[in-house]
């Protein structure tokens, strides 16, 4: 599903994080990737999911290179092909969890309506199902990282990239996230965690250490 060929990137380019570093993610697992504060991990998901372009090398989305495209192609496969659940959650506070949730799908062209439906579903799945008017600075870090799973899981993505999914979860909350990232595999998607949490990363297919 996806793949990244002789992967170089580095803020300082002196000292780059990747060096003609080589992966693939298959459809229908759930891959870790660990390491140490700062090594790259979160810039790993910014390169697999087109926010960032290489230094050099290549990304790969079903077999087709991607990440040399131009803004508007890349925003556009983003959009149809990925899902991103942040460290931080992302939302935007001077909008309505609901808002929130159906943005992506209105930068596709999908009509509100059903797409309202179906993050209905999800916020209610996940246990965040508020207020209409309630907003982002209204709810608790471990609800703002639910209803980003929600966002990232509205077009049912064929790649789930998540940074840190359980880092402010209770372990009931976590369980639920958890079976949700392997529910997404199962329906043939290649789902890439970003995390420390050793339980997470028992539960994951495989594990690549940064």
């Amino acid at each position: 599903m996806l793949e990244v060929r002789d992967l170089t990137f580095g803020y300082d380019r002196a000292s780059p994080l990747f060096d003609r570093w080589n992966a693939s993610f298959d459809a229908g697992e759930v891959v870790a990737v660990t390491g140490p504060s700062g090594r790259g991990k979160s810039t790993l998901l910014y390169l697999l999911g087109l926010m960032l372009k290489p230094t050099s090398g290549r990304v790969l989305l079903q077999g087709e290179e991607v990440s040399s495209l131009s803004d508007g192609p890349r925003a556009q496969l983003r959009a149809t092909y990925f899902g991103f659940v942040f460290q931080d959650a992302a939302l935007d506070p001077t909008r309505t969890i609901l808002d929130n949730v159906v943005e992506a799908a209105l930068y596709r062209g999908e009509p509100r309506g059903a797409a309202k439906n179906r993050a209905e579903e999800l916020l209610e799945r996940f246990g965040v199902q508020l207020r209409a008017t309630a907003k982002p600075g209204q709810v608790s870090g471990g609800q703002a990282q639910r209803i980003s799973l929600c966002r990232a899981l509205l077009n049912d993505p064929r790649v789930l990239l998540a940074d840190e999914p359980t880092g402010n979860l209770d372990p009931t909350s976590s369980d639920v996230v958890v079976s949700a990232l392997h529910e997404q595999a199962g329906r043939g998607s290649a789902v890439v965690v970003v995390t420390h949490d050793p339980t997470l990363v028992a539960r994951c297919d495989r594990r690549i250490e940064l």
